[in-house]
């Protein structure tokens, strides 16, 4: 059967627009979320510690004051996409044989969330032809990390530009990969979100473009950074490698383009991958024309770097 390529830039949904004052709010829905989590927490310490509890004054504000964040921290995940913008093509950012997960391609926002600029996030996980990638659940989740083969895999700059951000010293720690792991996943990273996003990234590099785009490789290993803030770098320069720090479920690149130099405040990028050779379902290989691809959901891909240019 003759390969078939497969669209470049498919999705199949697309995030409710809201007026441009309500999608610069979308920016803040980290902040939100953490001034939710602070409030309950502060309001259970109130009852459950000996004392007065909540002060009678301020009764009456408690529960329009909890509606009123839980309101803002849904409409801020869920809202505030507005239309698609033109995507930025980048070269590779990983070498061999590769598979998506969370990506654009499927939906957006592509993590669930506008918060921290991860609209159209993709992560990538290392998926070698040979089966070395232990399946769901191995191991109760909780592997170490050098049992992936994704673990120590050279990141790539997709691009030419000046480090802004780097951070590596957040530890790699054990999977999540399991059915059993996954509710303390998701325990630890609503704790880490209310902490820093510094801390559900782990360690990662910024790297601007210089036309108002800002690549941000994340979760990479631990002491693996080749580069400091203030370096230039060319596309296909290595920034360092793939680790598992961070909110990370096992070792793997999560890749974003924002607006701006910090997830904190910035807004998601579209971009589509050049470089790179999509499988298609059929098993053949679909063809790389130029336009960009970007995987969907457990679409397998190849890609091979250039010289640093």
């Amino acid at each position: 059967m003759s390969p078939r390529t497969p669209p470049p830039l498919r999705t199949t949904g697309s995030a409710p627009a809201l007026p441009g004052r309500v999608r610069a709010l979308a920016r803040l829905r980290g902040a939100a979320n953490r001034g939710l989590c602070l409030l309950v927490v502060a309001l259970v310490a109130l009852e459950v510690l000996p004392g007065p509890g909540v002060p009678l004054a301020l009764e009456p504000l408690v529960v329009p004051a909890l509606v009123v964040l839980v309101v803002l921290v849904v409409v801020l995940t869920v809202f505030g996409g507005g239309p698609r913008p033109p995507a930025r093509l980048i070269g590779p950012v990983v070498t061999g044989r590769w598979q998506a997960l969370s990506t654009p391609a499927d939906r957006v926002p592509s993590h669930g969330t506008h918060g921290y600029g991860q609209t159209y996030a993709v992560d990538l996980l290392a998926d070698p032809a040979d089966g070395s990638r232990p399946p769901f659940g191995v191991g109760g989740g909780l592997l170490p990390p050098q049992r992936f083969p994704a673990f120590g895999q050279p990141v790539l700059a997709g691009s030419g530009g000046r480090v802004v951000r780097a951070s590596g010293r957040a530890r790699d720690h054990r999977s999540r990969n399991s059915w059993l792991a996954l509710p303390f996943l998701f325990l630890e990273g609503a704790l880490r979100d209310l902490v820093s996003w510094r801390l559900v990234v782990g360690n990662h590099v910024v790297v601007d473009h210089g036309d108002g785009s800002f690549a941000c490789y994340a979760h990479l290993r631990r002491g693996s950074l080749r580069v400091r803030p203030g370096d230039a770098v060319r596309a296909g320069d290595v920034l360092g490698e793939c680790g598992n720090s961070g909110n990370s479920s096992e070792p793997h690149l999560h890749l974003q383009l924002m607006d701006r130099p910090s997830p904190a405040l910035a807004a998601g990028i579209p971009f589509a991958f050049t470089g790179t050779v999509l499988e298609a379902a059929e098993g053949g290989a679909g063809q790389d024309d130029g336009r960009g691809v970007v995987p969907g959901r457990g679409q397998r891909f190849s890609a091979t770097a250039a010289a640093p240019r």
